[in-house]
């Protein structure tokens, strides 16, 4: 369909270049992405209620004539209102709509209508406030349910599907070919894109999305895998495949298996054939850091250079005093390069990496400048690679020949979505930790056990230890939850001889970078903030850790928050507050009480919450996905992949037959910078 994909939404009737915009915002510039803009939901019209028999409180939709014009009233602030009574011939229903003058002339006295929305009134007088209403004639069995945005409502984005629906040529070619859907038993892309809009069925909606859902994936499988062979060039900076003992030497504690495992995959990596291109996941304090440095001595060791990027400076600046005083002894040189650094010193390190003095090189988005250059970089490694996109690591990357990339991930992912999500490269995980890592004993109470909980905290910093209060919200808001700035004021009042500090996600970052720095020099007792502190710094004399409103996080942001404790020798807690009452939340939060396994808890929060809590609304740097969804469709998902390699071996996408599915990939791809797709 590429005439489709390339027409611009603002030529498409009905639309123009004002309402093209909010198109725009719905990620639909195009004729083709509205098209993709699937619906959100289904409203389903066919099952009607006679008027006695609807629920109060409940939706329904009700057939009834209208009794009489509807009657205009003025109201307080001069706003209107319409009332009308309509019948379904043994019970009347009032209806009233606010500030809509058009409803006379839609609504006509003695015609039959359909009629949707919330019942409320009595058990004697049924009402509907503003329900929505189509002309009996009209009636439509399901209506589309689309994502609206201000100032473009879901019918009017319904509309101008119709119309685009209406360009789709006769013969529309489908970039799934004839054998292929026979194989799998998917229906035609057109009769997918006509049903999925305007199903008359739900067995139709099952159809077409299945279609639809197994072509996404098929097409993001063949990309990353795309990306996965075209990174099979020649292996520019091998090393000799030998467990790195005398980086052993230098740690004063013994690997872990699964570390020694790690590390020992990665070796192998780099002195095959082609670049080294793995993924190390494992759970808080599990030991990634450890991992990396014995990887960057290996390559330093043979005479390359090695990179670490991190998020923020907090992070960089730790990695650099633990990898630092860890490899000095092996006089390895290595500096910090963040956008704190003075220009001077900058000058200094620029120089030192083109020439190779510098060997190790830690920093922030600050590697990517364009005054860095290498000597010979041999070497990159990624840190909370979700808050990477893909295309920030292939521009470090860029900056030697083909190195080798190794990407670490503190965010437990259970092991089918780490190899969807990270199909372009290979998986160790660090399920292991190490001997010392002490148990965090966890509370869950509610808010009556506030004050007690306190007390608990207040014993912990008389002891001269340091805590965290997490709190969801920055500014006061209408749902009733405590607010970072307001909730300040309670803290500093329960403990008025600490020193608290606030941390929050609008503060500019050297504030930021200030604040976590005191709390880790231990000047600051208590640390009040929101959910910016989940990934970061590493303070061994934090041993406890208070939650408010603890039920509006996902159970792997949970665990990255409690996994700031528990660091050092001391007992640790971790105190859930919430008065939540509803089952299936209590059941997660006891579930995460009663579980210190990330990997465990990830399974589990992929079933109840979907993958989004894992990368927020979706992962950086991949494609997003419009239809298919990695918690509902793991069995499609399966049945893609399998397509996928199978395609991959049979280098079927060079063929005629699959011409339209190469440009897929090719298109889907170049919406995230398409690194390394090459087609």
């Amino acid at each position: 369909m590429p005439s489709l994909f390339e027409k611009d939404i603002q030529f498409l009737k009905g639309v123009g270049e004002k309402r093209a915009k909010l198109f725009q915002k719905l990620g639909a510039p195009t004729v083709g992405d509205l098209l993709r803009l699937y619906p959100r939901a289904y409203e389903d019209w066919s099952v009607h209620t006679p008027v006695r028999e609807t629920v109060l409180g409940e939706v329904a939709v009700v057939q009834g004539t209208v009794l009489q014009r509807p009657s205009e009233q003025r109201i307080r602030g001069g706003k209107l209102l319409y009332k009308t009574r309509v019948t379904d011939g043994e019970s009347d229903l009032v209806l009233t709509f606010f500030n809509n003058r058009y409803i006379p002339t839609l609504l006509r006295e003695g015609e039959t209508y359909l009629f949707r929305g919330k019942v409320t009134g009595t058990f004697l007088r049924r009402e509907m406030l503003s329900p929505e209403f189509v002309p009996q004639a009209k009636e439509l069995a399901i209506q589309p349910i689309y994502p609206a945005t201000a100032g473009l409502s879901s019918r009017q984005i319904g509309a101008a599907v119709q119309n685009a629906l209406q360009l789709l040529p006769e013969q529309l070619n489908d970039p799934l070919p004839d054998k292929l859907r026979e194989q799998y038993h998917l229906c035609t892309l057109r009769y997918a894109l006509e049903t999925i809009h305007f199903p008359k069925t739900q067995e139709e909606i099952a159809t077409a999305r299945f279609r639809l859902t197994f072509e996404e994936f098929l097409v993001l499988q063949l990309g990353l895998l795309r990306i996965k062979s075209g990174r099979k060039q020649k292996n520019l900076h091998p090393i000799q495949e030998e467990f790195p003992q005398g980086f052993a030497q230098l740690l004063p504690f013994s690997l872990t298996g699964a570390q020694h495992r790690a590390i020992q995959e990665a070796v192998h990596d780099m002195a095959g054939d082609s670049p080294m291109n793995r993924l190390v996941q494992g759970d808080v304090g599990s030991g990634k850091t450890a991992v990396a440095a014995a990887l960057c001595w290996s390559v330093i060791q043979n005479g390359m250079q090695a990179a670490l990027m991190a998020p923020t400076e907090i992070l960089a600046t730790q990695h650099y005093h633990s990898l630092n005083a860890l490899l000095e002894p092996a006089h390895i040189a290595c500096a910090l390069l963040t956008g704190s650094v003075k220009p001077g010193e900058k000058k200094k390190i620029y120089s030192a990496l083109a020439d190779g003095r510098i060997q190790l090189v830690i920093g922030t988005h600050a590697l990517l400048s364009d005054q860095v250059a290498f000597h010979n970089l041999g070497l990159v490694i990624t840190d909370e690679q979700h808050r990477f996109g893909v295309g920030q690591r292939s521009a470090l990357a860029q900056k030697g020949a083909s190195p080798h990339l190794l990407v670490m991930s503190a965010t437990p992912i259970p092991r089918t979505l780490a190899l969807m999500v990270y199909g372009d490269l290979d998986v160790s995980v660090l399920d292991e930790l190490p001997p010392g890592r002490q148990t965090i004993e966890t509370y869950l109470v509610d808010s009556g056990k506030r004050q007690r909980a306190f007390g608990y905290v207040q014993k912990h910093l008389d002891q001269g230890r340091q805590g965290y209060i997490i709190c969801p919200l920055i500014e006061e808001d209408d749902s009733g939850l405590q607010s970072v700035t307001h909730y300040a004021e309670l803290v500093k009042q329960a403990f008025p001889q600490a020193t608290v500090g606030v941390l929050h996600g609008k503060m500019k970052p050297r504030e930021k970078d200030r604040v976590m720095e005191s709390f880790s020099r231990g000047e600051t007792q208590l640390l009040l903030s929101t959910t910016v502190v989940e990934v970061g710094v590493d303070v061994p004399n934090a041993v406890i850790m208070v939650i408010e409103n603890a039920e509006r996080y996902g159970l792997s942001q949970l665990h990255q928050l409690r996994g700031r404790i528990g660091r050092g020798q001391y007992q640790s807690t971790c105190i859930l507050i919430t008065d939540a009452q509803n089952q299936e939340t209590l059941k997660r939060l006891k579930l995460f009480r009663d579980t210190s396994d990330g990997f465990q808890i990830a399974e589990a929060d992929l079933k109840l919450r979907g993958p989004g809590d894992f990368f927020g609304s979706r992962q950086h740097g991949l494609p997003q996905l419009k239809i298919a969804d990695m918690t509902t469709d793991m069995e499609v998902l399966r049945q893609a992949q399998a397509c996928a390699k199978e395609l991959t071996r049979q280098n079927a996408l060079e063929q005629p037959a699959y011409r339209g599915l190469r440009g897929e990939v090719r298109r889907l791809f170049a919406k995230t910078g398409g690194e390394g797709v090459v087609l």
